[in-house]
């Protein structure tokens, strides 16, 4: 099931991929969403979330309330089971990816599957997180590492 606020503003050139009942995609009040992008369900956005042009979203992310994604975000949460020498990459999962309320989200971020950022987070352009990032803290670089904690 697709359900958008009211007051929700979704580009139309934004891919919204649902399927009722196992791929559900649910956008908050008065969310902002540029174009572009794709959006894989089930995914949660919540309430005064904006996301700049061609973020990348996929299955079972959830965005707190108050988020901000600059342009070119990935969220990915697609991975897979390590399999035998012929084949490394076997069956697929999808880890989910959480990021809490008032966290900000800069230009071209990959974040990667199984990845919680808490609240009131700041996640520097270009940076790779490829671990939990605790509330209120920092962080940038390719493996993204702790700069600093915020007040």
């Amino acid at each position: 099931m697709l359900s958008i606020a009211d007051d929700a503003v979704v580009d139309p050139s934004v891919r919204l991929l649902h399927r009722d009942g196992d791929r559900d995609i649910a956008i908050g009040a008065r969310t902002r969403i540029y174009r572009g992008g794709e959006i894989l369900g089930p995914v949660r956005i919540g309430e005064d979330v904006f996301v700049n042009r061609d973020a990348y979203i996929r299955p079972g992310t959830v965005l707190g309330d108050r988020v901000n994604l600059g342009p070119f975000v990935r969220l990915i949460t697609d991975t897979h089971e390590i399999g035998g020498h012929d084949r490394r990459a076997g069956e697929v999962r999808h880890d989910p990816i959480v990021v809490g309320a008032g966290t900000w989200i800069g230009a071209a971020v990959t974040v990667v599957a199984g990845v919680t950022i808490g609240a009131g987070c700041v996640i520097a352009a270009g940076a790779v997180v490829t671990s939990d990032v605790p509330d209120d803290t920092l962080v940038g670089g390719v493996p993204a590492a702790v700069i600093r904690r915020l007040r």
